[in-house]
């Protein structure tokens, strides 16, 4: 009886793992493509965004800082943007060290006393849009035409021991100032209001207000202060007297 000899199958294993090599190092080789592709193109983006920043700042400047669609939409525009609040930041930094210092300098040029504390809770009574107050002067942050106003209140209480007739008769003159300080060696007076008093003998106290305002073109960085005479008569309440500004174009 012949025997029927079958022939063995071979086994699957060497293939099935030579496949599984080749895929794995297909998918690095795609990993790795990928990879030096986007690497490029993010450096690509990168050297065109710092040249284009470049052209920015060497072309002439002819926009405005205002936020209008037009200018949110360039790319020019949103860089001098940020650079500029960045300078801003620097400079404001810089100028709380001096403000002390140079104010002393300057008091010796205006008339009158300068006022250099108003109370904190003026804010809600004066605009502070496009500005900051700083040592009884408003900065300003942007240029433009502004609207700036204020009102000084005078309180007079007669001493209990001054009963003399010519001491109660006696004249004083209240003056309100309102200065500009610039690139200029010295203040620039912008707006005066004066008014008399003569109390009457019979009267302990008297009460008198100046109020003033006006129009005025002002550059970036420029301060804006109040100075009057009698400063000891002054009322800082902050119904009273209070000291502002605002932007109208």
């Amino acid at each position: 009886m012949t025997a029927i000899m079958v022939p063995e199958k071979s086994s699957p294993g060497p293939r099935c793992w030579l496949i599984l090599t080749f895929t794995v190092l297909l998918q690095c080789v795609c990993v790795a493509m990928a990879y030096l592709y986007f690497t490029s193109e993010l450096q690509q983006m990168q050297d065109k965004y710092f040249k284009t920043s470049i052209a920015c700042f060497l072309k002439e400047d002819d926009n405005s800082w205002d936020f209008n669609d037009e200018n949110l939409n360039d790319p020019c525009w949103q860089v001098k943007w940020q650079l500029r609040q960045f300078v801003r930041k620097i400079s404001l930094g810089t100028y709380e060290e001096t403000i002390s210092t140079v104010s002393d300098a300057k008091d010796e040029n205006i008339l009158g006393h300068k006022i250099t504390s108003w109370e904190s809770s003026r804010r809600g009574h004066s605009f502070l849009s496009n500005l900051h107050l700083r040592n009884g002067e408003l900065v300003i942050h942007q240029t433009g035409f502004y609207y700036i106003y204020s009102q000084t209140y005078f309180r007079f209480l007669e001493p209990e021991n001054d009963s003399t007739v010519g001491v109660r008769k006696k004249n004083k003159q209240m003056v309100q100032y309102i200065y500009k300080v610039t690139d200029y060696p010295e203040p620039i007076l912008l707006m005066k209001s004066a008014r008399n008093s003569c109390w009457s003998k019979d009267s302990q106290y008297g009460l008198y207000s100046i109020y003033q305002g006006g129009i005025y073109e002002l550059q970036e960085n420029d301060r804006i202060f109040v100075s009057v005479t009698n400063a000891q008569l002054v009322d800082m309440d902050q119904q009273a007297s209070y000291f502002g500004a605002f932007l109208i174009g």
